[in-house]
């Protein structure tokens, strides 16, 4: 008998934290088939222009795009599809065992207008302000709760997970980057967005993660930038303990871990983590560290994130080609600063452009997911455990884990003028605030050299 969600059960699912484009809630219920999952929720815009006019089912140009997976083009439904491409694309790409594709629900109108309701005080201000539930829905996307390992919330052995972003883990090393994007090959994304963030108001603090660190293969850095995404977790590192939040921000980021945060982290450890105050969040750090060290899925993941190989730069060539529109960037750059290169992209296939398209969506997400990792202490002479375990040498323990990538959202493609457009916009701030600092940096010496004088 099928599962139709209704206004009744609203009251059983809880608000855990959001993307820009979902929301996910935790199950508190005990119906046996909704324990250990967690629900994700489409969000609508409140001024109804970013999502409410996209279409249901893939565009012309989308299907065309993915027309080699029959099952994604086949489909009239967006969601479905977005989960076929989980399915059918990222899963074999990333490895099935990593990888979650869910099931959808059928899920009533009172259904998400009750839970839009409920969880409206426990979303951030920011968010609340920006998208709602998307109530013009029928169904919702049920996946297993990956804070938890399987079997509920009811076991012996606490379990804590980490959530990171670990963002763009390579340079891009592209001939097609424009020269006044040469910063591109020396310094990460990341570090670049977060000037603009830091502008902006979206974030507090300059975060001093390095992708380059977490992707480096070398446990040292690793360690290093597990460490600094916990002094500045903003919304790349959170961390739950029995499938409760207990550190980073739920839906709008977090500033810098104070004083108070670290005690009160370091006390919940308490359960999980054996050592004297103080030691425990060491302890626990460098346990994440030394996961994703051994485990080696940020290597898969990378491979993937390579996909992109031409950078944004000359993909967005290959973009207008697709939709048969004239290139507005080789129109901005005018005829004497058009670049062969540029030239050479409009003159390749059909299909090869496709390509370049795909795999630089493909990438988009890998560049975008999340990693998940649950560790539960193992029970002393517990040998018949069927995952893999971890020996954490400062606490004297052994470690359960698991891993897995979340947030594989398809990308669409319409999309390609806004990521184009937002590089552009974070390149531009960076080399402005680069050519300020080395204009101060001047006046200063100019200063210091006219009173020694």
């Amino acid at each position: 008998m099928e599962v139709i969600l209704d206004k009744k059960d609203a009251g059983d699912w809880i608000y855990r934290g959001e993307g820009a484009a979902n929301l996910v809630l935790g199950y508190s219920g005990s119906i046996p088939a909704f324990i250990g999952k967690v629900m994700r929720l489409q969000k609508a815009p409140v001024n109804g222009s970013k999502y409410m006019n996209s279409p249901t089912a893939l565009t012309v140009h989308e299907r065309l795009l993915w027309k080699d997976t029959e099952d994604i083009v086949a489909t009239s439904n967006k969601e479905i599809a977005c989960q076929l491409f989980v399915k059918h694309i990222m899963s074999p790409l990333l490895g099935s065992t990593y990888v979650d594709s869910g099931m959808r629900v059928p899920a009533s109108k009172e259904f998400l207008e009750s839970v839009e309701k409920n969880i409206i005080s426990q979303r951030p201000a920011s968010r609340v302000d920006a998208a709602k539930v998307d109530t013009q829905c029928d169904s919702v996307l049920l996946m297993s709760d990956h804070s938890l390992f399987p079997h509920g919330t009811h076991e012996v052995e606490p379990c804590i997970s980490v959530e990171i972003k670990p963002k763009c883990g390579f340079l891009p090393s592209s001939k097609i980057i424009d020269e006044g994007n040469a910063i591109k090959r020396s310094i990460t994304r990341f570090q670049m967005h977060q000037t603009l963030k830091l502008h902006q108001g979206e974030v507090s603090e300059y975060s001093e993660y390095n992708p380059l660190d977490m992707f480096s293969g070398s446990k040292d850095r690793i360690h290093k930038a597990i460490r600094d995404l916990f002094s500045t977790p903003q919304n790349n590192f959170r961390v739950f303990l029995n499938g409760s939040q207990i550190f980073g921000g739920l839906g709008g980021g977090a500033d810098s871990t104070n004083f108070v945060t670290r005690g009160k982290f370091e006390d919940a450890l308490k359960c999980v983590i054996q050592g004297g105050d103080g030691l425990r969040t060491m302890s626990f750090l460098q346990l994440v560290a030394e996961t994703v060290h051994n485990s080696g899925v940020l290597d898969r993941l990378l491979e993937v994130q390579k996909l992109d190989n031409l950078d944004i730069d000359g993909a967005i060539h290959a973009y207008y080609d697709i939709v048969s529109e004239p290139c507005m960037v080789c129109r901005a750059f005018g005829k004497e600063k058009m670049s062969q290169r540029y030239l050479s992209l409009h003159s390749i296939s059909l299909d090869e452009s496709l390509k370049i398209v795909k795999d630089f969506l493909i990438a988009a997400t890998a560049k975008d997911c999340s990693l998940m990792i649950s560790f539960r202490p193992r029970k002393d002479g517990n040998t018949g455990s069927p995952y893999n375990n971890l020996y954490l040498e400062s606490s004297n323990q052994f470690f359960d884990y698991k891993v897995n990538f979340i947030d594989l959202d398809l990308k669409q493609l319409k999309k390609m003028e806004e990521y184009y457009e937002l590089d552009k916009k974070i390149v531009t701030y960076y080399n402005r605030m680069v050519e300020t600092e080395e204009r101060q940096k001047k006046n200063t010496s100019t200063m210091a050299l006219k009173t020694a004088n």
